[in-house]
């Protein structure tokens, strides 16, 4: 903050010792302030330019400022003879100092030295941290010399960019308070952090402006969470994208792990471990499902069987098979095959309803050759619908005669079971 200026001379080119205090441009820099070096004197001659304030202190508080560029010539009580005079007699030496200030911006960094406790409503407290730039200038000079220098002793520009850093990182801790009380949530601070801006802006003044200072623009506003809270909120990120729940997931890592080393020694484990969530509820599906199979029609029956024909598992006691149909109380038909009794004449194990043997694989027994002879051609018929030499139709068998009337109605009977016209029974 002091820069190293060329001091003005003790005494100068008037009868009293006055002379010209300017604020050189090559010791500016980043400087914000230069206090001239020496007490001013009676007739001293300041030079104010346009980028610059001079601030007259005197008795630890500020007399007046100069906003506006010219030369300007400052008295006091502290000329050669009188100040000296005075020094003598009571022993008191009165200041009257010039501060020079720069009105341009400048450009400052902050961050976080303590974290921010964030209550998150998904993943409770979160400390946080925040970082960024922003652009201040002197707005108040007063102010800003009574603070700075009347109440905090600043000597330095460090003095001042430490002060500043610590209001602009509890800035941004009140905006984001403000946007907790909103109800964003810590998933949402990445794609809200030009309105946590605006928020920050918006308050600088009640902030800054008793220190004389605005606060012209944030930019690169950065608030980081714990690694193991940007995990978390990765994997949920993950998670929705695919549309899997949390043991879905670990079950796919588990996996994709697994696929990405093989053959090593710890591969297997992690994999069981990883898919063992999932497969569990397959198992825990699978064992109510063979109890209700074991249970059988309303809660009895005896213990389940595979259909002989699809494979199926059957709850004991069911007469059909709910996925083919099966008839398990049907006969077996004739040639050995195709029947839930049929045996396999070489194995003697079941045979099943197909053309081959369940066990040993042997071709089941043909069916016996129809006698019919075709009454066309005169050659044996087989068991189709039409001739195997000439391809004539099979002749249709001869029609059940029916009775005449029904016992109970006299009408014709018909030739089904029920009278076609008052329902009674066939006698």
């Amino acid at each position: 903050m002091f820069t190293r200026n060329t001091p003005p001379p003790a005494t100068g080119g008037s009868l009293f010792g006055s002379t010209t205090i300017i604020w050189e441009d090559a010791f500016k820099g980043p400087n914000v302030m230069w206090r001239v070096p020496r007490n001013i004197r009676l007739n001293d001659n300041v030079v104010v330019r346009e980028d610059e304030y001079a601030v007259f202190f005197r008795d630890g508080k500020v007399l007046s400022y100069i906003d506006r560029p010219d030369r300007y010539a400052l008295t006091s009580i502290n000329a050669p003879i009188v100040g000296t005079l005075v020094q003598k007699l009571s022993g008191v030496q009165q200041q009257a100092e010039v501060y020079y200030l720069q009105r341009r911006f400048f450009d400052g960094k902050f961050g976080s030295k303590e974290p921010y406790i964030f209550k998150d409503p998904d993943f409770g407290l979160v400390q946080l941290r925040v970082f960024g730039d922003y652009r201040w200038r002197v707005s108040h000079c007063d102010n800003f010399i009574t603070q700075f220098v009347g109440t905090f002793g600043a000597e330095a520009s460090a003095d001042i960019e430490d002060r500043t850093r610590d209001q602009m990182v509890l800035l941004v801790y009140a905006a984001l308070g403000q946007a907790k009380q909103q109800g964003m949530a810590v998933t949402d601070l990445a794609a809200q952090l030009q309105t946590i801006e605006q928020m920050v802006l918006a308050k600088a003044p009640d902030y800054f402006d008793a220190y004389g200072i605005e606060i012209n623009r944030l930019q690169g506003l950065s608030i980081s969470v714990p690694d193991e809270v940007q995990k978390a909120i990765d994997t949920r990120s993950t998670m929705g994208v695919l549309g899997v729940n949390y043991m879905q997931y670990q079950a796919g890592q588990a996996m994709t792990t697994a696929a990405a080393n093989p053959g090593g020694a710890g591969t297997f484990m992690g994999a069981g471990l990883g898919l063992g969530a999932g497969m569990g509820m397959g198992y825990g599906m699978a064992g109510q499902m063979q109890g209700a199979y074991q249970q059988g029609p309303g809660g009895a029956g005896g213990p389940s069987s595979p259909c002989p024909k699809c494979g199926a598992l059957i709850p004991g006691g069911t007469r059909f098979c709910p996925s083919c149909g099966f008839n398990f109380a049907a006969p077996a038909p004739p040639g050995g095959g195709g029947g839930a009794g049929a045996v396999c004449p070489k194995c003697g194990q079941p045979f099943g309803t197909g053309k081959f043997c369940m066990n040993c694989g042997a071709p089941a027994a043909a069916p016996a050759a129809s006698s019919a002879v075709c009454p066309k051609c005169g050659q044996p018929f087989g068991n189709g619908k039409f001739c195997m030499n000439c391809g004539a139709p099979a002749a249709a068998p001869a029609a059940a005669a029916a009775p005449a009337n029904c016992a109970k109605c006299g009408q014709p009977f018909g030739t089904g079971k029920f009278c076609m016209n008052c329902g009674a029974p066939r006698a």
